[in-house]
Parts: C-alpha cells; sequence; structure tokens
C-alpha cells in the first residue's frame, strides 16, 4: 500500500493499481457527506417527535425517595434510570427527551418565522434599492447595536415567561440573520437576462420578487438556517438558565443545566448531560451547515474534490 495525497491534499491510502482501498472509500464517503451530524439531527428529531414513545419515565413525575440518584454506570445507579434523576427524583432521561422537544419547537418556530420576515426584507432591499435598502441595512446595524439579553430580560418581565415569550424572543434573535446574504445575492440576480424578459413580458413585482428571485437565494437561506438553529437552541438554554426561557416544569435542556448548576459537585449528572446534548446538538448542526455552504457553492465543491 502507498499514500497518495488526493485533491484536498488528505493521505488517502491507496493500492499500487490506484485503486481506493476499503478503509480509504469509508474515510472518502465520511469526508464527503456529513454522517455524523446528520445522525446526531436525525436521533434528535426522532425522539422530539416520538417522546411520549421512547421516554421511559413520566417527566413530570417526581419520586423524593430517589432523588439525585446517580447515573446507572456509577455506583449506586440503577438501570430504571439510566442517566440518573434530578433533585424531585425526576427522570433525567425523560426530561431529555421531552427537553429536545421542546427546545427543537421553539426554536424551528423562531427561526422559520424569523427567516420569512428576514429574507423578505432581503429582497425589498436587493430589489428597490435606495431609500428602502439604506432603511432596511439601517434597521440591520442598529438592531446588532441592541444588547440583547437585558431587551429578553425586560421582556421576559413584562409579558412573564412562557413558550409565547421565548418564540417571540428566537424571533427577535433570527430575523436578521439572512438579510444582508439575500440582499446581495439580489443585486446579481436582478440584472440576469430572465429578470429582463420577465420584467418585459409585464410580471409584477410580487412575481418577480417570490418567483424569479427567491429560487435563486433558497440555497443561501437553507445554509443561513442550519448554522442559525444551532444558536437559537443555545439562545433559549441561556434565556431559561437565566429564567427567561421556558417556566418550570416545563423541561428543557436550559433550564436542566440552571436547575443543576447548585449540585455539580454532588450530583454532576444535572447539569452534565443537558450540556452535553446542547454541545453536540449545536455542533453537529453547524458541522451540517458548513458542508451546505461547500456543497451548495459549485467553486467550494470543486476544490473539496
Amino acid at each position: 500500500m502507498i499514500a497518495i495525497a488526493d485533491e484536498s491534499s488528505v493521505l488517502v491510502p491507496r493500492s499500487r493499481n490506484g485503486v481506493l482501498s476499503g478503509p480509504a472509500r469509508v474515510l472518502r464517503f465520511f469526508r464527503r457527506w456529513p454522517v455524523v451530524s446528520s445522525t446526531v439531527l436525525v436521533v434528535l428529531v426522532v425522539t422530539a417527535v416520538f417522546a411520549p414513545l421512547v421516554a421511559p419515565h413520566d417527566p413530570l413525575e417526581h419520586d423524593l425517595k430517589k432523588r439525585n440518584t446517580p447515573p446507572a454506570f456509577v455506583a449506586g445507579g440503577t438501570w430504571e434510570h439510566p442517566l440518573g434523576t434530578d433533585i424531585l427524583g425526576r427522570d433525567l432521561l425523560s426530561r431529555m427527551i421531552y427537553g429536545a422537544r421542546v427546545s427543537l419547537t421553539v426554536a424551528s418556530v423562531g427561526l422559520v418565522t424569523g427567516l420569512l420576515i428576514g429574507t423578505t426584507l432581503g429582497l425589498w432591499a436587493g430589489w428597490f434599492g435606495g431609500v428602502i435598502d439604506e432603511v432596511i441595512t439601517r434597521a440591520v446595524d442598529i438592531w446588532a447595536g441592541i444588547p440583547f439579553i437585558m431587551l429578553a430580560l425586560a421582556i421576559a418581565v413584562v409579558l412573564g415567561t412562557s413558550l409565547t415569550t421565548i418564540t417571540i424572543l428566537l424571533v427577535m434573535v433570527s430575523w436578521n440573520s439572512a438579510i444582508r446574504q439575500v440582499r446581495a445575492q439580489v443585486f446579481i440576480l436582478r440584472d440576469r437576462e430572465y429578470v429582463a424578459s420577465a420584467k418585459i413580458s409585464g410580471a409584477s413585482t410580487a412575481r418577480l420578487l417570490f418567483v424569479h428571485m427567491l429560487p435563486g437565494v433558497l440555497h443561501l437561506v437553507v445554509v443561513v438556517a442550519t448554522f442559525r438553529i444551532g444558536g437559537l437552541i443555545l439562545t433559549e438554554s441561556f434565556l431559561s438558565f437565566l429564567g427567561a426561557g421556558i417556566p418550570p416544569p416545563t423541561p428543557s435542556w436550559g433550564n436542566m443545566v440552571a436547575d443543576g448548576r447548585n449540585y455539580l459537585r454532588t450530583a454532576w449528572w444535572l447539569a452534565v448531560f443537558p450540556g452535553v446534548a446542547i454541545f453536540m446538538v449545536s455542533a453537529s448542526l453547524v458541522f451540517l451547515g458548513d458542508w451546505l455552504r461547500d456543497f451548495t457553492d459549485p467553486r467550494l465543491r470543486q476544490l473539496a474534490g
């Protein structure tokens, strides 16, 4: 066997006739496709959707006699509660499964609503230009300078903590995510011949924007969404940690970390396992977004081989 560098300068073992060996094919497959990150996200979605069937216990059922039971692989643990129990004796695994459903739901609703607003504003800014473009871009700049955490805490105090409140806050975080990317792409697309032909044929502005412009920017929106949803899950967790997110006893990864922060020495699993779940999902979404960016850009895809 000899090692030959492929197009991406990664040493890949090949046989002497230049054919990829078995391990090299596996390595190439894992390099070309987001297998690990996709697997993590599929597991998340499946457990969130089928939480009542997957969870071994009711996430709200408590038993003070079993409070702070350690995980099954630690001395004193039991497989009845594989990840242990919390300070009220509730099963941690069940709460994490239902917490995935809550976190994924509010993050998805916030992201979709925010991207609808942001994509529409980006289309307007790139198509009309002039005063409309200036107003929209300056609004984005001003919003970026507002301390969001202080604003979120103020809104939570006024409206109270609830699923509706946290969803509104996540929309406020995500509405400006894709505006600049969509605006820049529309600047390029509006001078294309097919757009000029549509104008000559008498197409309305709405048709030009949403039939001719929108398909050309959707790949950017998808990439932004994959990058952004991980950040929204982190934001929801952070707000729940501060007490401005999902109200108890509804389980979410953020308030589970918050509940366990005072027990890191005596019951470390209360905060560690939800924290690991947040990290794995956020990292998987970032990797998936990076892969989508390369996959949808012909120049980067050519470099990746």
